[in-house]
């Protein structure tokens, strides 16, 4: 009972948001056109949590959503707004949420390739099914350490904090959650490459690269902007961005 009071107290402290200090790289319209159901949403994120997860893992990035698009049958927000999105939040679990929620973060959007209508009613299916799942809190208390380097409790039960965790497979963090869903598709992110001997009988030194998935809890944020199997996609770009077009603070009008 203490401890899920003091999760839940530690969870909401992580979730406040801090002075924000990045800006977003796109317009609020080419992002709308731009996205497309399949892609991974990535944001730098301006809580405390994701300070200390852009710390861990070197990285702008510390969220992660899944897009959707509106017919994907996510509900819609108190204000009709479809919802669009579909993330895991440390404090509400695995929920649903309108576009507009990042509309003035700054984002990334890495999108996979090749993926079919079957694919995306897969992603869809599955990210239904996790409704309402609960966010992993084994790793709370470790990413709360790199805020609170003395945390108020005695030394000799600190260790307990750090090995916190109640192993529930329906728990899950952002990018854990957007992970397994891909690899239920068999469509890499980051997997694990192995070089074992090719068995040519006549090249002793040919090697073959074998696959092994890494395991979905393993993945952070970042590793969806690292993979080499997802397109950056820069929606500026993507509508027909004309440098001839800007004008500059310092250039005469008509110049």
């Amino acid at each position: 009972m203490l401890l899920n009071w003091l999760t839940r107290r530690l969870a909401a402290y992580l979730s406040k948001e801090i002075a924000r200090h990045s800006i977003r790289t796109s317009t609020w319209d080419a992002m709308v056109s731009t996205l497309q159901p399949g892609d991974v949403l990535l944001v730098e994120g301006n809580t405390r949590i994701s300070v200390a997860i852009k710390y861990l893992t070197q990285s702008t990035w510390s969220h992660a959503a899944l897009y959707l698009g509106p017919d994907a049958g996510l509900g819609t927000s108190a204000e009709g707004e479809a919802h669009t999105l579909i993330e895991a939040d440390l404090e509400q679990g695995i929920r649903p949420l309108p576009l507009s929620f990042y509309r003035h973060a700054h984002t990334r959007i890495c999108r996979p390739v090749g993926l079919s209508e079957d694919d995306i009613g897969a992603l869809t299916d599955y990210a239904l099914s996790r409704l309402g799942h609960q966010y992993d809190m084994r790793n709370v208390f470790d990413l709360a350490r790199y805020l609170l380097p003395t945390p108020p409790v005695p030394a000799r039960h600190r260790h307990r904090l750090l090995a916190f965790g109640s192993g529930d497979p329906t728990r899950a963090i952002c990018s854990t959650f957007i992970a397994e869903a891909f690899q239920l598709l068999k469509y890499p992110v980051l997997p694990v490459v192995e070089l074992l001997p090719a068995g040519d009988p006549d090249c002793d030194d040919c090697l073959q690269e074998r696959y092994r998935v890494k395991h979905h809890s393993l993945f952070t944020p970042r590793d969806f902007d690292a993979s080499p199997y997802f397109q950056i996609i820069k929606p500026t770009i993507e509508m027909n961005f004309d440098y001839r077009a800007i004008e500059w603070a310092d250039q005469e009008p008509g110049a």
